[in-house]
C-alpha cells in the first residue's frame, strides 16, 4: 500500500483543488489529506471558511480516504500517524521541494517529495479568483 499525503488550506473548495487531490491520489494506493489550521497559515490572508468546514468538505471528497486537522505547533506532528510513502505538494505551494525532503530525513521520514506542477486553467479555479469575481459582481450591483 502506498500512501499520499497531500496537504493545504482548501479554502472556499473549486476545480482546482478537485484536480490537485485527485491527481496525488492516483499516484498511490491511500490519500491522506491535512487541511492548514488557521492560526499556521501565515504565508497568505487567512481562511474565509473555518478550518472545521474546511474539513468536513475535504474529507466528503471521493479522492480523499482520510483528511485531519494539521497541527499547531509543528506542521511536521501528524505524520509521525500517518508515515505517508510520498507527499504531494501543488503548483502554487511554497515549500522548496529539497528543503522539505531534507527536514523529512532529519525526523526519520523517508517520504519522497513531488510537485504537481499542472494545475486545472477554468475561470475559476483558485480561491483568490472566486473571491475577485465575487467583488466584481457585488461592485457591479453597488454600481
Amino acid at each position: 500500500m502506498i500512501r499520499v499525503l497531500a496537504t493545504g488550506t482548501f479554502d472556499l473548495l473549486h476545480p482546482g483543488h478537485i484536480f490537485f487531490l485527485s491527481s496525488a491520489r492516483a499516484m498511490g494506493d491511500e490519500l491522506y489529506v491535512l487541511v492548514a489550521r488557521d492560526s499556521m497559515i501565515r504565508h497568505k490572508e487567512k481562511p474565509i471558511v473555518p478550518e472545521l468546514q474546511r474539513l468536513e468538505m475535504v474529507s466528503s471528497l471521493k479522492a480523499v480516504d482520510r483528511a485531519m486537522l494539521g497541527s499547531e505547533k509543528d506542521i511536521f506532528e501528524p505524520l509521525y500517524e500517518i508515515d505517508p510513502d510520498i507527499i504531494v505538494l501543488g503548483h502554487d505551494q511554497f515549500f522548496d521541494v529539497e528543503e522539505l525532503e531534507n527536514s523529512l530525513r532529519e525526523r526519520g521520514f523517508k517520504a519522497i517529495v513531488t510537485r504537481i506542477d499542472e494545475s486545472l486553467k477554468c475561470p475559476l479555479y483558485s480561491s483568490g479568483r472566486i473571491i475577485n469575481k465575487i467583488l466584481e459582481r457585488y461592485c457591479e450591483s453597488k454600481s
